[in-house]
């Protein structure tokens, strides 16, 4: 399912960025000072890597001065990025597949935006649901592909009681939540 808008539609175009040489405790500065998550690691408009708040958090408690430490040195290197022509539901796949939480935007290698999960939901909500039960729908499909649900039928969750379609695991009749939760 497309939706038309386009990532570039809806990327934040003045992300918070620093260089790699920058120390934790300056970007720590930042990241509270312009109230975001994560910083974009960038040299002469090239994604070097990201840092996040639980990156810091955990140098905060292993490391005892964080003004000696270069954000180069725990910045997160293999970064997932979008392009800013791909379209959001295929963004959104990518930030539930990567499990991530933001994803830098590249155009011709040149760090251009940041998209975030409140830049898609500050749109629309309601297309959150609608794209979450879309991935639910293709997930089952593809259990059902691999053989994975061989039976199905109406009723209650033998796992937590609720009344609705279920599935045959290891026994069990689950719902579509319980079944997907292992």
């Amino acid at each position: 399912m497309k939706t038309g808008i386009k990532v570039g539609d809806l990327m934040t175009r003045s992300f918070v960025w620093v260089s790699p040489e920058t120390n934790l405790h300056e970007c720590a500065k930042e990241m509270i000072k312009k109230r975001v998550g994560s910083l974009i690691i960038k040299e002469k408009d090239r994604l070097k890597g990201i840092l996040t708040e639980k990156d810091i958090l955990w140098a905060v408690v292993k490391k005892s001065d964080l003004t000696k430490i270069p954000a180069k040195d725990l910045m997160k290197r293999k970064v997932v990025t979008v392009k800013p022509n791909m379209d959001i539901v295929d963004a959104l796949n990518r930030i539930k597949k990567k499990r991530v939480r933001r994803l830098p935007v590249v155009e011709k290698k040149r760090v251009i935006g940041m998209l975030t999960v409140n830049d898609i939901l500050r749109i629309d909500p309601g297309l959150f649901e609608l794209i979450s039960e879309t991935v639910k729908i293709k997930e089952q499909t593809e259990k059902l592909k691999k053989g994975k649900i061989l039976e199905k039928k109406s009723g209650v969750c033998e796992e937590c009681g609720q009344v609705e379609m279920l599935s045959k695991d290891n026994g069990l009749w689950v719902c579509g939540d319980c079944y997907s939760s292992k």
